[in-house]
This record gives structure tokens, C-alpha cells and sequence, in this order.
């Protein structure tokens, strides 16, 4: 890529905090560095707002009780999630989005299976 764009990284990564479940960050489907980080008192909560969205690509969910991560993955409407981990997949296995996010069924014999919401759950132990 020629002039500013020749060292890559062309999106800062960034973080936002305090904004409401209406912006469109939290919302919509982003693709870079990025990320919303929205506190939350109860399971329950956070999953409905993790659910509350026209798209489910993929999730990541942070935990020191692996019960709970499980649980969580279970309850997600996406179709791959990370437990303890962010970007770790096996391109082997077959993966799909949910919702509108349904694109990128590639990679296995599900691929055939065009209606199917597929979800894979990767746990570093």
C-alpha cells in the first residue's frame, strides 16, 4: 500500500466505555480493532444484551469459571465463540453466523447444510 497506509494498522484500536445499548458501535457489526465494554450485574443481563442485535458473527466471553463460560456459549445467539481466548479457531472446522451474520459457512461438510446455525465453542484451557 503506497504513502500512509504502507505500514498497515490503519484503524487505531480503540475502546469505548459509556455508551448506550442504542449507538451504532454497539449495535452493528464492526470489523477492527475495536470494541464496547459495558458493565453488567447478572448473567441473565449481559447475554440479553450481547443478543439484542440484528447480527452474531462471534462472541467472546472472559471467565475464571469455565462452567459459566459454557453456560454463556450455550445462551449466545452467534455462531462461534471464544471462551477465554479471542481469534482461536481450527480453519478445519465448519463455523456460520447467526442472525444476519449468517455468511462464512466454509470450511467442512456443513458447508452443504446452508440452513444450518452452526456453532463452534473454543475454550483455552
Amino acid at each position: 500500500m503506497p504513502g500512509e497506509l504502507a505500514n498497515g494498522a490503519w484503524v487505531q484500536p480503540t475502546i469505548w466505555t459509556g455508551l448506550p445499548e442504542s449507538a451504532a458501535v454497539v449495535r452493528e457489526e464492526i470489523f477492527g480493532p475495536c470494541c464496547h465494554v459495558a458493565p453488567f450485574d447478572r448473567e441473565d443481563e449481559v447475554v440479553r444484551m450481547a443478543n439484542d442485535t440484528h447480527y452474531g458473527l462471534a462472541a467472546s466471553v472472559w471467565t475464571s469459571d469455565i462452567t459459566r463460560g459454557h453456560r454463556v456459549a450455550a445462551a449466545l445467539d452467534t455462531g462461534l465463540v471464544w471462551v477465554n481466548a479471542w481469534f482461536l479457531r481450527d480453519l478445519r472446522t465448519p463455523f456460520g453466523g447467526a442472525k444476519q451474520s449468517g455468511i462464512g459457512r466454509e470450511g467442512g461438510v456443513h458447508s452443504l447444510e446452508f440452513y444450518t446455525e452452526l456453532k463452534n465453542v473454543c475454550v483455552k484451557l
